[in-house]
């Protein structure tokens, strides 16, 4: 019933995302999208735009404005605005959810620092590379302890490549970027008992030779692991019986600023300051974080119950972006949502492409492309907080991402014409396209649960469909609880076609992991030669220079467009409400500290 309230207020409010609106763009070309050619059939339309609209009207600092000295004695509070319960798996080898990761974050700190670009810079650890010798040099720096009071060392950099390397590892880690190591495979294979492309040079320091070297070795999130793991914890401890340990879900020993001292699975997590951190005291006495519910956040805010809100529904901005004793910390989030089609199966550690699916018909999934307005969903039902998306690419990677590039404005004659050309029209008059048998031809789309619009955009998405003729239909007839979403996805459940879903894409510009033959990720199960050439070229040694880089990510977005196994629908500003009193609290993705280690707050109350 809210759902429908607020959707239904929303049109009056002038979010016109109704059925009329669905076609009141037809024809238009002009968005500066960056997915690809717009190529249709043997058609290749131009991939340049006149102007560069993947940005926003809005403008936000990272940092809080805040820069009174912090108070002693003081807690932090923290809610983190989710309608879906966090899993609680504190391991950056197991963990896959992205809400379990800002649960960690406090007590997570990485082992590196990143530049504008997202790629690696000193942190906890030194970075180096050869690239003739395809080495990379990992240092860590003195003084490191865990919280338990135990040295970081060399090993504990090592153990998570031993941990995901390892023949019982059943997570989603072991792809092609960490089979690139030398040695790798011969361990995962049980042919060697250590990884030979790994060397210890001493207690500080490791040595990681590549078969080849890519950019990947530079970004955060590439090949090169961004954190370390207690091996003093889990040594001993079966791989297959990590995920579930207190080591993982309970107590989780780590060397940021604060340590995990209390979890309440799936409502919150207590933090208090790591004695033994190597930055210095922490300025806090606890940190807690607390899942909110998106219905009650803005009475939340109102209340003043908590210093920061992070993962604010966008919808309804204007209800809480001008609350008193807040302002509002942003920039453009490293993610994107998107529609994709499901082509194939997951089988024995490999996608497997079944021409014959429901949805194999690339003109199929351009028409359903060509059918929605993502510019108004960004404009209208987000506040402009979001931004019609161009590209699998995220502006977050400034050198590689090509505001220039075409990809998917709505155009619904042209999308009629690619469902008339391909066979699928609407033999008995009533309105709904019958498929190229003239039978009857019904589409299951799954989307998830989640705040107010995930309901009026399921709801956008059908109707706009439904006015190309379509018959799509929410699977189970419902939005999907989040966690039951992508079991169904990495299950490969046969009652979904097409779903809507999103990436937090990590700091690694690099596909592979997503869209690749072996990538569990890839939920569409889409593979070709031709993705799987460009893919690789993305993870090879000419793609370290800048100028052929994006010349090969250009390639991609144009092959991306082409078939149409998934289309970006919108970026996203992260915006968090912070209370005024707190001081040094900064989420900018090119800080050269970490910031839960300077956070504080300089007056008693909020």
């Amino acid at each position: 019933m809210r759902r429908r309230k607020l959707f239904g207020l929303a049109i009056a409010a002038g979010l016109t995302l109704s059925l009329a609106a669905c076609g009141s763009n037809g024809g238009r070309q002009d968005d500066g999208i960056k997915d690809g050619s717009n190529k249709e059939g043997s058609k290749k339309e131009s991939s340049k735009s006149s102007k560069d609209e993947n940005t926003a009207d809005t403008d936000f600092d990272t940092m809080v404005s805040n820069t009174d000295d912090p108070i002693d004695g003081q807690t932090l509070e923290i809610a983190q605005v989710s309608d879906t319960d966090f899993t609680g798996i504190f391991n950056g080898a197991f963990s896959t959810i992205t809400l379990d990761d800002y649960f960690f974050q406090p007590a997570d700190e990485p082992l590196f620092t990143y530049d504008e670009n997202l790629r690696i810079k000193d942190g906890a650890a030194g970075f180096a590379y050869d690239q003739e010798k395809k080495e990379i040099t990992i240092t860590l720096q003195d003084g490191i302890k865990w919280c338990d009071g135990e040295d970081v060392t060399s090993d504990d950099l090592i153990f998570p490549y031993e941990v995901i390397g390892d023949a019982q590892y059943d997570g989603v880690r072991y792809t092609s970027s960490i089979k690139n190591i030398v040695g790798m495979e011969e361990y995962h294979d049980g042919k060697s008992d250590t990884i030979s492309g790994i060397q210890k040079v001493d207690d500080k320091q490791i040595v990681i030779t590549y078969k080849d070297f890519s950019p990947s070795m530079l970004q955060g999130g590439g090949s090169v692991i961004g954190y370390a793991l207690p091996k003093h914890v889990y040594e001993g401890m079966p791989v297959t019986e990590m995920e579930a340990s207190d080591a993982a879900r309970k107590n989780p020993i780590t060397f940021g600023p604060y340590y995990i001292s209390k979890v309440v699975p799936g409502e919150s997590v207590e933090y208090l300051p790591n004695e033994y951190y190597y930055g210095g005291k922490p300025n806090l006495d606890k940190i807690i974080m607390k899942k909110v519910p998106a219905a009650s956040s803005i009475a939340s805010m109102k209340a003043k119950e908590y210093d920061i809100y992070q993962g604010m529904g966008t919808s309804e901005y204007k209800s809480w972006k001008d609350l008193d004793g807040y302002e509002n910390v942003g920039q453009v989030d490293t993610s994107y949502s998107y529609i994709a089609f499901k082509l194939g199966k997951y089988k024995d550690g490999k996608n497997v492409y079944d021409p014959n699916s429901k949805m194999a018909d690339k003109q199929l999934r351009q028409a359903i492309a060509y059918a929605v307005d993502n510019e108004a969903i960004a404009k209208k039902l987000y506040e402009g907080l979001q931004i019609k998306a161009n590209s699998m690419i995220i502006p977050g990677f400034k050198a590689l991402h090509n505001s220039e590039f075409k990809g998917y404005a709505q155009d619904i004659d042209k999308a009629n014409k690619l469902l008339d050309d391909a066979g699928y029209k609407d033999i008995d008059g009533d309105g709904v396209r019958e498929d190229k048998d003239g039978k009857p031809f019904k589409i299951s789309f799954a989307f998830r649960d989640g705040p107010d619009p995930a309901q009026a955009l399921a709801e956008y998405y059908i109707q706009c469909w439904k006015e190309v003729g379509l018959d799509v239909e929410l699977t189970t007839g419902r939005l999907i609880e989040v966690n039951s979403f992508y079991d169904m996805l990495k299950n490969d459940d046969d009652s979904i076609d097409m779903f809507q879903a999103g990436w937090s894409t990590g700091f690694d510009p690099n596909q592979s992991s997503l869209y690749g033959e072996d990538a569990a990720f890839n939920y569409t199960r889409f593979v070709s030669d031709e993705n799987t050439e460009l893919l690789n070229k993305m993870s090879s040694e000419e793609a370290m220079d800048e100028k052929k880089a994006k010349e090969i990510y250009n390639d991609w977005d144009q092959y991306v467009f082409d078939e149409a196994f998934v289309f970006p629908t919108t970026y996203r500003y992260e915006i968090q409400p912070v209370s005024t009193r707190v001081t040094g609290y900064d989420i900018a993705n090119d800080v050269d500290r970490y910031y839960y280690a300077t956070v504080g707050v300089t007056k008693e109350e909020r």
